[in-house]
């Protein structure tokens, strides 16, 4: 596994970290990537099929002094993840669906209080209940615009149990970084396929610290960013008065009324996700070097997409693979690039066309852009995947 050595990076806890070779489904192995992260908090409500992430921190977490709380609702799990960030914890909260719709208003709150969390949406078909057991991803543009105002999450996809422990962990740390809440846009078949999963030593995984004040109290504001626009925490109980709200709010974080503390608010909590988004983009590229057809693909879709790429290989159409592993920010900066050289885009998603508009977008017209829609309940057909990427070589 890959780590990046970024600044303010500790060890794992090794009491939280099983190590070896494990056969695990994804949503296990989540919990074990956001235990392995030092999240010790954990606050959610039982929904199909994110389920089993809640059962296996329930079974973990408390051996090694960490808190479960199955709350009555999803409104009151993701306030509760809240509080606990300010009183010191990484926490996490999961669910999927109708439960994530609930969690949007608080979302929206952890945005604007800059309160660092992981949010777990392990897609099912919907709208409403839906399939409540069978795969979607229909839940994409709701992670980037689900609450209300201007404001930018950071979300991944896994597209295996593997990466479902690897991901979490940079989830949090990304949430480490930024200040924001990250959302880990997993899906039914993902969360539910069992593969290997290597763990590595604690030694070997790094961790991003939370970054707290160096300052003395009366010299400490909640909400003063330095240049990486990235305010310094404190926690509950360290002597350091501060106040934090849903309101627009100064650098004392009391609440100001004001258009002009509103603007520099806003750029800010927008700005520091979008400047440094190339940073944050990470996607995987398979034989792009040579493709005339590039498909698009995340999650349990891209390796459907890898057999009809294969497939198309075969006859003799040069197909490629585009993989977000970061979805936002999107890469708008790899499509426009590839846009200007290839003739077409595949987009196989199980929805009815979600990130494609943002494939579509970032062409401009230089390239065709082809979704190829499924509506959830199952995964694509290879062939369909094959049909649209020879009508995107044409």
């Amino acid at each position: 596994m890959q780590l990046k050595t970024v600044d303010r990076m500790t060890l794992a806890d090794p009491k939280g970290v099983l190590t070896g070779s494990h056969y695990l489904d994804g949503d296990f192995s989540c919990a074990e990537g956001a235990l392995a992260a030092g999240c010790r908090f954990f606050a959610g409500y039982p929904i199909t099929p994110s389920t089993e992430i809640a059962e296996r921190f329930a079974q973990r977490i408390p051996r090694i002094g960490g808190v479960f709380i199955q709350m009555e609702d999803e409104l009151a799990s993701i306030a509760a993840v809240i509080g606990a960030v300010w009183g010191g914890a990484k926490a996490m909260t999961v669910s999927s669906g109708p439960g994530i719709s609930l969690m949007m208003e608080n979302i929206g709150l952890a945005a604007m209080m800059e309160a660092p969390c992981v949010i777990v949406n392990v897609q099912r078909g919907g709208p409403s209940t839906g399939l409540p057991t069978m795969v979607g991803q229909a839940d994409m543009m709701q992670a980037r615009w689900g609450s209300h105002g201007d404001y930018q999450i950071i979300a991944l996809s896994p597209d295996s149990p593997q990466e479902c422990f690897d991901l979490t962990i940079e989830a949090f740390n990304y949430s480490e970084q930024y200040r924001v809440p990250v959302m880990l846009m997993m899906d039914e078949c993902v969360g539910h396929m069992y593969e290997r999963v290597t763990i590595p030593h604690a030694e070997d995984i790094r961790v991003r610290s939370r970054r707290y004040t160096t300052l003395p109290p009366g010299e400490y504001l909640p909400y003063r960013a330095g240049e990486d626009m990235v305010p310094d925490m404190v926690k509950a109980g360290d002597g350091y008065r501060f106040h934090i709200t849903g309101l627009t709010h100064d650098e004392r974080g009391y609440p100001a009324m004001t258009e002009e503390c509103h603007d520099q608010l806003v750029r800010r909590l927008v700005d520091k996700i979008r400047k440094n988004a190339q940073q944050i983009v990470h996607v995987e590229e398979e034989n792009l070097e040579d493709a005339d057809v590039v498909v698009m693909a995340y999650g349990i879709s891209s390796r459907v997409a890898r057999l009809a790429i294969q497939e198309a290989r075969k006859l003799g159409i040069k197909a490629g693979l585009l993989r977000l592993i970061v979805c936002w920010p999107f890469p708008e900066h790899i499509i426009r690039e590839l846009s200007a050289r290839v003739k077409g885009f595949v987009v196989p998603e199980i929805n009815y066309g979600q990130m494609v508009l943002e494939v579509e977008r970032c062409a401009a017209g230089r390239a065709k852009t082809i979704l190829v829609p499924h509506m959830g309940g199952n995964v694509h057909d290879p062939k369909d995947i094959v049909n649209a990427i020879v009508e995107a070589a044409k």
